[in-house]
């Protein structure tokens, strides 16, 4: 299990901070409910009408493997609520339709204490990062071991819903069409859950013919960085660095973390182990980047390379935990 005092680990929130960052962006919302709902009910949607709304309807003992995200959107003059649940346990939950029931009860009450009648319909939607395929049912009457004499008569008493699934482990986001950002997203999630990160920035850097936003490329930066603290920053520059599209904006990104941070580790871990490198190159240096980029990407003031280096190394270790801890928080609804 991930130790979440350890602000390398690759630990739950860092999925959720991820997917809340980047799925609470209309674009890339948009983007993936245009791809994975019914085209009549995609055709039939104001997406210029989409809105995130607040709050999260995950019990507190659950936040460690899921995440979601509400949405409103309007089909004529009426509202309709999509519910994204990003699911990031390794196992597949048998029980996801009654957990989703429950969700989805709480909005439906919520919503008939604010506006009342007639109630919204809610599209329940599963992003399935991996590793397991999903190999359970998705219909709640399935929960039930109805008697085969009573079936008929019983159903008609119990709820009647399924939700849609989006199984990364059955996707492959390289070869499907659509948008840019949505698939690079998709494929980052599915790799990083493989521990495949390198192989994600190659595809990235031989498949992009446009440029990213500096924003964006940090996020994907970070949120790799934060899923395997063993990533060589240095190998990603190298093979982001051979597309011209990614070469400038890549350096403006990785260039503080490439200046000290693992280039000393792992040179001194090439004469003295490769454990060890590791161990040393976690120094001044290695910090000071760790902080200016998660500064940057915070839209903080960015603290001087010089003035990070004066400090103690248990002082830069509280300033970035303080840091993470933010943007966990920032991204938490």
């Amino acid at each position: 299990m991930d130790n979440p005092a350890d602000p390398l680990a690759p630990a739950a929130h860092t999925n959720d901070g991820f997917f809340k960052a980047v799925f609470s962006q209309p674009v890339c919302a948009i983007a993936f409910f245009k791809s994975h709902l019914p085209p009549a009910i995609v055709a039939r949607i104001d997406w210029k009408s989409l809105t995130v709304l607040p709050g999260s309807f995950i019990k507190s003992s659950l936040q460690q493997i899921h995440s979601d995200l509400l949405f409103s959107v309007r089909s004529g003059d009426r509202e309709t609520l999509l519910y994204l649940l990003f699911e990031h346990q390794s196992t597949p939950d048998p029980a996801m339709p009654l957990r989703l029931l429950g969700y989805v009860v709480e909005i439906l009450i919520q919503h008939h204490k604010a506006h009342g009648m007639p109630l919204p319909p809610v599209l329940p939607i599963v992003l399935h990062q991996g590793p397991d395929t999903w190999n359970v049912s998705s219909a709640f009457e399935d929960l039930f071991d109805l008697p085969d004499e009573l079936a008929a008569d019983l159903l008609p008493f119990l709820p009647k819903f399924q939700h849609a699934l989006l199984d990364l482990t059955q996707c492959d986001p390289a070869t499907e069409e659509g948008d840019t950002r949505l698939r690079i997203v998709l494929q980052l999630m599915k790799l990083a859950r493989e521990r495949q990160l390198l192989q994600f920035f190659q595809w990235l850097a031989e498949s992009l013919v446009e440029q990213l936003p500096d924003s964006f490329l940090g996020q994907l930066l970070l949120y790799a960085l934060h899923s395997d603290s063993d990533l060589d920053i240095e190998q990603i520059f190298h093979k982001l660095s051979s597309n011209p599209e990614l070469e400038q904006s890549t350096m403006s990104v990785a260039e503080k973390l490439i200046a000290k941070g693992r280039t000393e580790g792992r040179t001194e871990g090439r004469t003295e182990g490769r454990t060890e490198g590791r161990l040393e190159g976690r120094t001044q240096g290695f910090w000071s980047g760790k902080i200016q980029t998660l500064q940057e990407f915070l839209d903080l003031p960015v603290t001087q390379r010089q003035t990070l280096e004066a400090m103690e190394l248990a002082e830069l270790e509280a300033l970035h935990a303080g840091l993470h801890r933010e943007y966990e928080v920032r991204f938490k609804r």
